[in-house]
């Protein structure tokens, strides 16, 4: 995306562009992505992710700490978890720069657009019970949607909308440069996409925009009768197991949790956002969680344990979004067969995926969404540690040059 104002950034990998929260792509389905039409074939774990053995956690050691000190980033936790393979969870850096408190797996982070897989799960758990259905046209839950009676919610769900990301809005950005403690109701947030009218028409093209999110969000409150953050915590978060995961209606934020650090600020300087209000990011990207609770959310996401066979498979079919081996369903992306989805907004990164190949899960949260080189340090970690334990599956989905010092 693009690199000034306030942006809650692009959904997957960030080879692109500073993208999510960051940007998939293939032709059809994406390339090394898994299609749910065909029957799976068997995990070869054998093949598929190296044994955890000493040596090799400490080549990941190696490879975060370069990537932790090349980037500045003040503090990440790593997690790797693969049955017959061991596991490797490890905290690097601080948590706290001001206190030197050091960076733990027990802490919680913002989770930027991970939120959107959680705010589409639920949207699918309607559509599991007859109550919506996904080639709906946006109009008839929501009024005042340009293209409104065209607009689908599979269309929405998928980032092909056309409607301008309210995000990258300059009237936005500095109404929350202004005011970072101030609250957003969603029709605030929809006026500053509307002002802008149509980018294309439904379908043409990806497009990842947090506007989609926001009426996905007014559809599941229209629908259940019922605010959102309580729908996602009761019918999604409950039924998922998750202990520590939670959606915000303020800038409460429950201890412990990591400070965050952005440079997406009225200065330009680093600063620290760790109580900024999220309700800017409301179904978008406002959740709260931690390493362990993610850690099952990846695998519960891309196995679509909480949806029926059929529209799980209809979330996983992936299209085109401009990154070799990547592509995007229906508020998830699939990168080189790694599945799952990653966050970012002011002051915190995630990254929660699942292989389905090696039933493996990967998740990597820091307390910082400063960019190194055009890159998300999230996709940096990810590339690091997937080029050491799936080199068949290297998470941004390019071809890597050599790993310095080796």
């Amino acid at each position: 995306m693009k690199p000034y104002g306030i942006r809650l950034r692009r959904a997957c990998m960030a080879v692109a562009a500073a993208g999510l929260l960051i940007t998939p792509a293939v032709a059809g389905s994406a390339q090394g992505a898994t299609d749910p039409t065909r029957p799976a074939a068997a995990p070869s774990p054998n093949t598929e992710f190296r044994q955890l053995t000493p040596a090799v956690a400490a080549e990941l050691d190696s490879a975060i700490r370069r990537v932790l000190h090349d980037a500045r980033v003040p503090g990440v936790t790593v997690g790797l978890w693969a049955p017959g393979k061991g596991s490797y969870v490890k905290s690097f850096g601080v948590a706290d720069k001001a206190t030197g408190a050091p960076m733990t797996e027990g802490l919680r982070i913002r989770i930027g657009s991970e939120t959107k897989t959680f705010t589409v799960t639920a949207l699918l758990r309607l559509v599991d019970q007859g109550k919506i259905g996904l080639d709906d046209p946006i109009g008839k839950y929501v009024k005042g949607v340009p293209n409104g009676d065209r607009i689908t919610l599979r269309e929405l769900a998928g980032m092909r909308s056309g409607l301008f990301n309210y995000s990258e809005d300059p009237d936005f950005s500095k109404a929350l440069f202004a005011h970072p403690d101030k609250p957003f109701t969603p029709r605030q947030l929809l006026d500053y996409s509307f002002k802008h009218g149509i980018q294309f028409q439904p379908d043409a093209r990806f497009d990842y925009s947090n506007t989609n999110l926001v009426l996905l969000g007014l559809v599941i409150e229209k629908v259940t009768g019922r605010p959102l953050h309580e729908v996602v915590m009761r019918d999604v978060v409950r039924p998922a197991g998750l202990h520590r995961t939670l959606f915000p209606t303020g800038a409460k934020f429950p201890d412990p949790h990591a400070q965050g650090y952005t440079s997406q600020t009225a200065s330009g300087r680093i600063e620290n956002a760790t109580d900024w209000n999220p309700s800017w990011a409301w179904a978008a990207g406002a959740m709260i969680s931690d390493l362990q609770d993610l850690r099952g959310w990846a695998h519960t996401l891309a196995t679509g344990a909480l949806l029926t066979p059929a529209t799980q498979a209809e979330r996983l079919k992936t299209r085109p979004i401009g990154v070799t081996g990547a592509g995007y369903g229906l508020g998830i992306f699939d990168v080189q067969g790694w599945i799952g989805h990653n966050g970012s907004l002011p002051g915190y990164e995630c990254l929660a995926v699942y292989l389905p190949q090696a039933r493996a899960t990967m998740v990597i949260v820091l307390n910082t969404d400063v960019l190194h080189d055009g890159q998300e340090p999230s996709t940096l970690f990810g590339e690091a540690v997937t080029r050491i334990v799936t080199p068949r599956h290297v998470y941004p989905g390019h071809t890597p040059s050599a790993p310095k010092g080796r």
